[in-house]
């Protein structure tokens, strides 16, 4: 019997470095065997506590900060004195860096090209059915967010093979112990019940079927089995996709910058408001009563008198200001300065508020800027084939059982992946026309089309408004 803790690492060690999240927050579950695991459930229920315990605080975490509601300032007992301020100011930079990356790789959908015009065009049916375009943006979104994203194949009420986005925060896989890494089985686990009747169901996909178990109460990762039903997908119908090889989100290594700066905008808020209720400052012998200093800061004036003359027969000298915390401003603004600047270098994002990123630089000077983040692209790119390949296996499978398609036949597809960045059709007309190069009137209209929404149509009213011109002046000339 396989060991029931074989998918934790160093359990019991205790570190004394101070880590943001446990060290088994993003490890890979592995088993022996699909057998040995419906056999032996209690390692089900352990992975599935281990999850929750260990991985589920990063992912929880990770989803808070692209929510906008960052932990570190809004749990920090910041000041001291109570009668001070005490503003907590999130700055949503992990939504900036998750949706700058998701739009960038598929703000521009992707395309899968085949050598065989019928299989292009089974596939293109088959993404319009799943909604591929916006699977896919989300998926990237995740794998932007939590390092991982995952992917749920379903036959539907309409016998219509459907995939569902599912939620990193309540899915898992596990694999075999080879080297191969195979998929032997994947776990969803949901929520259901109210109150005392809260409790876990867990379903467990295999190869052919989908096991399903709850547990007594929401405490309790004891599995009760509950009941098992077929699948038609052939291999275990949950896909798992991966943003890089250690599968961290975008910004999960800005984490402590996101902080820093978060405080640091807040204790600059701090300070304004505790310059507006600064102490006020007397100095000298001043007849002022109560009451009348209370009129006075009313009405924004103050009027000292002294209260006698001193030895020498002259007034005491008296002065007032304010007492408060001195600010060195220039040197506050550039630690953050400082700090967001490393925030969009160690995520290979651009900062478009940036002077140095202005629109009115070339083409070739803007992919320099982003060389950093094409090189995290072409890493994602890879690594999305690879799933995508899986993704539609999977749907191959489905299709040759209903004898729409041949076994393997939606395989060998080429897939195009267009960053969607600005692009500047001055440069590449006029590099154009240097070259001596001609163009067909559609194609020229093509160029435009935030004023020609259909060359075509732009094309035949040409046509027409030609054609009643040459009328014209035959008919003048007559």
């Amino acid at each position: 019997m396989a060991d029931a803790r074989n998918f934790e690492l160093n359990a019991n060690e205790v570190s004394n470095t101070k880590r943001r999240f446990s060290k088994e927050a993003n490890i890979q579950y592995t088993y022996e065997s699909e057998e040995e695991l419906l056999k032996n459930i209690k390692d089900l229920a352990a992975m599935l506590g281990h999850h929750v315990e260990h991985q589920r605080p990063r992912l929880d975490e990770l989803d808070d900060y692209y929510a906008g509601n960052n932990s570190a300032i809004s749990v920090l007992n910041r000041r001291k004195e109570d009668d001070k301020a005490d503003h907590r100011s999130r700055h949503n930079f992990a939504k900036y860096v998750s949706n700058f990356m998701q739009g960038y790789l598929v703000g521009v959908p992707i395309s899968m090209n085949h050598t065989e015009q019928n299989v292009e065009k089974k596939m293109s049916d088959v993404n319009q059915m799943i909604e591929a375009d916006a699977l896919n943006a989300d998926l990237i979104l995740d794998l932007s967010i939590y390092g991982r994203a995952y992917e749920l194949l379903h036959r539907s009420q309409e016998d219509e093979t459907k995939v569902y986005l599912s939620s990193p925060l309540e899915t898992f896989l596990i694999y075999d112990n080879s080297i191969e890494k195979n998929i032997i089985a994947g776990v969803r686990y949901i929520t259901v019940g109210y109150g005392n009747d809260k409790k876990i169901k867990v379903m467990l996909y295999t190869k052919t079927k989908i096991h399903t178990y709850y547990t007594a109460n929401m405490g309790d990762f004891n599995l009760a089995y509950d009941h098992s039903e077929d699948h038609p997908f052939g291999d275990v119908p949950i896909n798992e996709h991966t943003n890089n090889r250690f599968r961290q989100g975008d910004f999960e290594n800005v984490l402590d910058q996101i902080d820093l700066y978060d405080a640091g905008q807040s204790d600059t808020a701090n300070y304004m408001t505790d310059l507006n209720d600064a102490m006020l400052k007397i100095v000298g012998d001043v007849e002022l009563e109560p009451e009348e200093a209370k009129k006075m800061k009313e009405a924004n004036i103050i009027f000292l008198k002294p209260s006698a003359n001193n030895a020498e027969g002259r007034e005491s000298k008296v002065d007032a200001d304010y007492i408060y915390k001195q600010y060195d401003v220039s040197g506050v603004e550039s630690y953050k300065d400082r700090l967001q600047t490393d925030i969009h270098k160690f995520t290979f994002t651009p900062d478009l508020n940036d002077e140095n990123f202005s629109g009115q630089q070339t083409g070739e000077a803007m992919k320099y800027k982003m060389f950093g983040l094409e090189q995290i692209r072409i890493n994602k790119e890879r690594l999305f084939k690879r799933s995508l390949n899986r993704r539609y296996k999977l749907i191959n499978n489905v299709m040759s059982l209903a004898k729409e398609a041949k076994s393997g036949e939606l395989s060998g597809f080429t897939y195009t992946f267009t960053p969607n960045l600005p692009k500047s059709t001055k440069e590449a007309v006029e590099m154009f026309n240097n070259l001596g190069g001609e163009l067909s009137q559609q194609t020229k209209l093509k160029t435009i089309p935030m004023i020609v929404e259909s060359p075509e149509e732009e094309q035949k009213l040409l046509e027409s408004e030609r054609s009643k011109q040459r009328q014209r002046s035959s008919f003048m000339e007559n």
